[in-house]
């Protein structure tokens, strides 16, 4: 999938008024996200990996980050060839951004330090605020809010912070996230869920403009960085973790300016009893009505989804289909029960598998094996060892039929292992996968209708690894040539339904 040379270059700076629309203040996002001098106070000087701040200096070192590190620690020392300031004030010049990762109560006179240092923005990685629910943490907090108003952006506290491939600052605990960036952003009030998304991205094709972990969101929140997204021209989807918000007025008005200009996937945490009580302890944050925070994301044409995974997927078809409704599919696969299936998941999320006109049906016919085959949509190939060069040949048959706006291909690559005790070789050898993703590739480029693709397994345990690593190579092939691929048939589905949502919803208003 192209997503783009990696030259443009994002809105740099957003201006936001406070709730009585009077003081601007403007956001440094391009010193935010692409920092050049990084300032990390907290750092151990014994080097233990423990700690969050000298966690934070070997993922930077470890992710390539393009900016100069300055690590703080009051005691002096230095660590991977770095030596350590005592002081902030220390620090040569201004610096961009700055980590904080010391224990709360010395949290404000860090940040003010830095601010005086020109940052434009700092990350707070320590808990220990208004989650506690004490009035020490409450005041603490508070006064991280003062110091902000003077002019340096907080990210925090409690937090995991920002992920930006192209700059390759990277979150906690973060050493290992991808480097190539792409459309999707994500906000979320959850590090946990920040964290995991990037790293589930990494296998699952997602590829990131922005992540940020905002935490508490004493300042920052998802009301200042909407907009920013809305605009950056590397962003095509946004994502959000939300557990409460703090001016639901404000937060409505942005998410729907948002929604005007890309897609944005709303997974709500606390919407249960037991949730609201958690999220009180986890990011202070009021969860408040399932029915109304329903309604509020279906006037906003934002997608409610239920859960982290559902997100990405819907993230994926975003990224992966082009933007448009996709009301009639074809399916193709093996076994009529997975056919019934993707026909009650086709109904469910307002879609049909229409049967084929009767010239396609019986083209596709001659071209299947035999016998149990059929070409009434769904196509049951009965054998999941058809050649590639077959499988092409069908589905350029049925994408001739007009009705059909998209196509989905349940490959059945598993099956491939029985050949491996006949032929004794490993099952990525045997498995025609590279051949498959050339096949499909050339169909969607030459009918100009787009495909999905289910990697089904249900052979996931310790005796069928290399099925496991076979398919991941498969996902790799296919998500190569921009074919967004799932594991489960109703899940696909279920996203394409979400981007039809969407789209269907935007063109009635445009």
């Amino acid at each position: 999938m192209d997503y783009g040379s990696g030259k443009e270059r994002c809105v740099n700076k957003v201006k936001t008024m406070d709730k009585k629309g009077k003081k601007t203040t403007t956001i440094d996002f391009e010193r935010i996200f692409h920092p050049k001098k990084l300032a990390i106070v907290g750092v151990s000087a014994e080097g233990s990996v423990r700690g969050f701040g000298i966690g934070m200096l070997m993922a930077l070192r470890t992710m390539n980050f393009e900016g100069e590190i300055f690590p703080v620690n009051p005691k002096g020392g230095n660590f991977a060839g770095l030596d350590f300031y005592r002081k902030v004030e220390d620090i040569p010049g201004t610096i961009d951004f700055a980590i904080i990762a010391v224990v709360a109560k010395e949290v404000p006179a860090a940040l003010e330090a830095c601010r005086k240092k020109g940052a434009a923005g700092a990350e707070i990685l320590s808990a220990g605020f208004s989650e506690l629910g004490t009035e020490e943490g409450l005041l603490l907090e508070n006064e991280v809010r003062e110091i902000a108003k003077k002019g340096i952006r907080v990210v925090g506290p409690n937090c995991f912070g920002i992920y930006c491939p192209r700059s390759g600052l990277t979150m906690l605990p973060g050493h290992d996230l991808s480097r190539q960036s792409g459309p999707v952003a994500f906000l979320s009030q959850s590090g946990g869920m920040a964290i995991d998304l990037a790293h589930k991205g990494k296998w699952m094709g997602l590829k990131f403009s922005k992540v940020v972990s905002f935490g508490n969101g004493a300042d920052l929140r998802e009301m200042d960085l909407l907009p920013y997204f809305a605009d950056d021209q590397e962003t095509r989807v946004i994502g959000m973790y939300v557990e409460g918000v703090k001016n639901g007025d404000d937060f409505f008005g942005a998410i729907k300016k948002t929604t005007e200009k890309k897609p944005v996937v709303v997974c709500k945490g606390g919407l249960s009893s037991a949730g609201k009580r958690m999220i009180v302890t986890h990011t202070a944050s009021m969860g408040g009505s399932r029915l109304i925070w329903q309604s509020v994301l279906r006037q906003v044409n934002a997608i409610q989804v239920q859960d982290l995974k559902e997100l990405a997927e819907a993230c994926l078809a975003f990224c992966f289909l082009p933007q448009g409704v996709y009301k009639n599919i074809s399916v193709v696969g093996g076994g009529g029960a997975l056919g019934v299936t993707a026909c009650d998941a086709a109904e469910n999320f307002g879609m049909e598998v229409p049967p084929l006109s009767q010239n396609i049906r019986e083209r596709v016919e001659k071209l299947l094996p035999k016998p149990g085959s059929s070409g009434t949509n769904p196509i049951d190939v009965a054998n999941p060892y058809v050649e590639p060069k077959i499988l092409k040949e069908v589905l350029r048959t049925v994408a001739v039929d007009e009705q059909i706006d998209l196509q989905i291909i349940i490959s059945l690559l598993y099956h491939y292992k029985t050949m491996t005790r006949m032929i004794g070789k490993p099952v990525a050898q045997v498995t025609p996968y590279r051949e498959l993703a050339e096949a499909l590739s050339a169909v969607v480029k030459e009918t100009k209708k787009p495909f999905v693709i289910v990697l089904a397994n249900p052979k996931k345990g310790m005796d069928d690894l290399d099925i496991v690593e076979m398919l991941a190579l498969a996902r790799r092939e296919f998500l190569s040539r921009g074919l967004p691929v799932f594991d489960d048939l109703y899940e696909a589905i279920r996203a394409v339904g979400h981007v039809n949502t969407y789209y269907e919803k935007r063109e009635r208003y445009e």
